[in-house]
């Protein structure tokens, strides 16, 4: 079965939540499904992130993708795969040199966040012209995503799905302390890695969508919203996943209209989302 096969059900179904002049256009439809795939996925990677104060994290693995892109344009390889293979060496990078030194996270992160950049940079000078194949990492482009990516999307969002299904408690546990955590037998290394590699697939995914200047907003933001008015951590996945389903659609329909540039719009009203919730805590509080 084609991947054309395998969602266009999905994208016919999509068509009837639409408005009609919405939804007689495919590439639209196409990208509402994404949005809806890779939307609530880094939402739900966003919640341990903002948990364990490591939004810098996935502005690392972004702009790591900067230099996975040039390498892919020099090499000849394919952009996408070289992009998503030097995020994941990044992420592995950053969790391993950080469990074998006394730096804080923030410092791993801000150093390896400088290499990359930096080694981006230095590919790009060394090759003039290289600067045109980067513009749609830089800025995404929700509304030319293929089928095969919607089919790569959904398959990250089952497997972050499951991942957090299996590891969540373990994770929270580290994260509120490290010590308890390898008194319970955890293996607070293997975690910490692997769930380094699940944040750099989510982010290099989202790339697509939003781009590499805004990808750490979709996972950072409406995570950062839940966290003000949540009162567990259900609520805080279940509150992301809904702000991340609201702006997906609200900001695709609101570009469509605008004529904005869809990834941009999307992060926008995941902001109005943030500053609505923290007008609901300020309320509450008094």
């Amino acid at each position: 079965m084609t991947e054309s096969a395998l969602i266009a059900p999905l994208l016919h179904l999509l068509g009837h939540l639409l408005p009609a002049d919405m939804a007689s256009l495919d590439f639209v439809k196409r990208a509402l499904l994404a949005i809806l795939l890779i939307g609530p996925a880094a939402a739900a990677v966003g919640v341990p992130l903002v948990h364990f104060r490591m939004a810098f994290f996935s502005d690392a693995i972004g702009h790591s993708a900067f230099t996975g892109v040039a390498l892919g344009v020099l090499l000849g390889i394919h952009p996408l795969l070289t992009m998503v293979a030097f995020g994941l060496f990044v992420a592995w990078a950053i969790a391993t040199v950080k469990g074998r030194t006394e730096l804080s996270t923030d410092t791993v992160i801000g150093v390896f966040f400088s290499t990359v950049i930096a080694l981006g940079i230095a590919v790009i000078s060394a090759r003039k012209g290289l600067t045109r194949n980067l513009q749609g990492f830089l800025y995404g482009d929700l509304l030319a995503v293929s089928d095969g990516e919607i089919v790569w999307m959904a398959v990250i969002a089952c497997f972050v799905a499951g991942y957090l299904f299996l590891t969540l408690n373990r994770l929270l546990l580290l994260g509120a302390h490290e010590g308890i955590a390898r008194a319970m037998r955890i293996r607070t290394r293997a975690l910490e890695i692997s769930f380094a590699l699940v944040t750099a697939l989510v982010v290099t995914t989202a790339i697509r969508a939003v781009g590499i200047l805004l990808v750490t907003a979709l996972l950072v933001v409406p995570a950062a919203a839940a966290r003000n008015v949540a009162k567990s951590v259900a609520s805080s996945f279940a509150i992301a996943v809904g702000i991340a389903l609201l702006s997906g659609v609200g900001g695709l329909v609101a570009s469509f209209y605008l004529d904005s540039a869809t990834g941009a719009t999307v992060v926008l009203f995941s902001s109005a989302c943030f500053a609505a919730t923290l007008a609901v805590r300020a309320v509450s509080s008094h």
